[in-house]
Parts: structure tokens; sequence; C-alpha cells
């Protein structure tokens, strides 16, 4: 155990060294197909430990619980400080957390741990629920962990400004750059209802949406009701304020993440192996 926490110790010194001499983890660089060539590298990497655990001790110890452990331990620290930290974008060491490189080095290092235990898993299995749900579950984590972090990179989050009768095809980013999009949206009408004291209590926008394909589609976006488009949910951000309900004016947040669909995989796997694990630690206990 000692050995676990003079790793994770070495981790967090080699973060901090790295976060001086090169600053935040840039995820802008892992966009496609860079996040996928790192994931298939860290597999094969993985494997390539496991295949050599009899002939180097470092390999074998990241399969124990002495390994895993400390490493967690780690990870619930840091965890508990960016929770505890105001998180901004582009923010500095604590308060951006996901770029911050300890962070992001020991939860790459609980992966890996997570990995060789994973292989050694399959390398031995044998058909069981206690198999099948360690491997839900561990299987589950591995895919979330890799998938949401690597896939990040891909995500393109948008603003959309949008006017009655004019079609919008731009959105622009958190650093107001402008981007074309592959679709087009004009706003037919802004809706508003409000209490008795005129503060708003629900605004939303009928729109038509003309895509790449020509189809045209007429919804209504809510908020906490985003339509969903070509990979694209349009969701209602804001409107002109000083207008209110007479707004000609709408704004919309436009949100692409392609790798969503493989972290809900990993999160259903998780939740079904920790289903299964209930469901049937039950019945183990009352037999």
């Amino acid at each position: 155990m000692r050995q676990g926490f003079a790793i994770g110790a070495g981790i967090i010194i080699a973060g901090i060294l790295l976060q001086l001499c090169v600053g935040q983890v840039l995820w802008d660089a892992f966009v496609w197909p860079a996040n996928i060539i790192v994931l298939l590298s860290f597999v094969a990497i993985i494997i390539g430990i496991y295949l050599l655990r009899s002939k180097v001790y470092a390999f074998r110890f990241l399969g124990t619980m002495q390994a895993a452990i400390p490493a967690m331990v780690y990870a619930v620290v840091l965890t508990v400080i960016m929770g505890l930290t105001r998180q901004t974008v582009n923010g500095q060491w604590f308060h951006d957390m996901l770029s911050f490189w300890p962070f992001v080095l020991i939860y790459v290092y609980i992966a890996l741990i997570l990995g060789v235990i994973i292989i050694r898993r399959l390398v031995h299995f044998r058909l069981s629920m206690a198999n099948i749900q360690f491997l839900l579950f561990h299987l589950g984590l591995f895919i979330t962990m890799t998938t949401a972090t690597l896939g990040n990179a891909d995500m393109q989050r948008l603003k959309m400004i949008t006017v009655i009768g004019e079609p919008e095809w731009r959105g622009l980013t958190q650093q107001q750059e402008v981007v074309e999009l592959p679709l087009a949206i004009e706003l037919k009408k802004f809706i508003m209802e409000t209490y008795d004291d005129g503060s708003p209590k629900r605004f939303a926008s009928k729109i038509e949406i003309l895509t790449k394909t020509n189809k045209k589609i007429h919804t209504t976006v809510d908020v906490n009701k985003p339509v969903a488009v070509d990979g694209w949910k349009i969701y209602q951000y804001g409107y002109d304020q000083s207008m209110g309900a007479k707004s000609n004016t709408s704004i919309l947040e436009l949100v692409r993440d392609p790798w969503i669909t493989i972290v809900y995989i990993g999160i259903y796997m998780m939740l079904l192996g920790a289903l299964c694990m209930f469901i049937f630690g039950i019945k183990t206990k009352r037999s």
C-alpha cells in the first residue's frame, strides 16, 4: 500500500511540473481522429502491460488492490477539491480541474489500472453472475471514463441569435468565433408567459429548421425541452430582455456531442452491473 501511495504522489508531482512547464491540458488537441488514435493506443498499452506482467514487477503491481486503493484516494481528494472550488472556462489550477495535469494524470492512472484488471478477468473468465456483474460495472466505467474525456474535444457548443423572418446558419463559440452550421434556423414566433408580477413563467421559440437535405422541420423549442436534429440538440437559451414578451429575437444554444451515445452505453452498463449486484446480492444473503 505504501508503494501505491508513493506512486500516486509521484504522479501528482509530475502533473504539477507539467502544469508549470507547459500549462494546462489542451483538450482541443484531441479532436477527431486524434482522440480515437489515442484511445486505441491506450488500449494497446494496457494489453502490452498485461502480457509483460510476469516479467516486470511494476506492471504486475498495477493489477492489485495496493495500486487501486491509493489511486482512488487521490482521485477522491482531487474531486472534492474540484467540488469546493469554483470551476471556470480556462481557469487556472484548481479552478479548471478538468484541464489540471495532476487531476488528469490520476484519472489516466486509474483507467490504466482498471483496464489491466478487466483484461485479467476476461482472460480467466468463467460464466457466473459474479463475473458478469464485475465486467458490466468495470467495463462500463472504463468506457465512460475514456470516451467522455477524449470525446469532449469533439463537442461543439454554440450560441445562435435568431430574428423573426431571418434564417440563420451561423453560431458563436465561447471565444466569439463564427462557425457555419450544416442547418439553418428561422425564428417564426417568440412565446412568453408571465406571472402576475410580470416575471417570466415560460419562454419558447417557434422555429423552422432547414437541413442539408432540404427537409423543413417546424417545431417549438422550450426551456429544458430541446429539439434533436441531425446530431444537434437545440436548446432555448435566452431572448431580448429589454423587449420582454414582445421580443423578436431568440437566443438558442446548439450542442453536438458525437461520442455521447458511447458514453451512455458505458453508463447503462454500470447501472446494469450495479442492479445485478443489488438483486443477486440480496438473493445470495437470503439463501
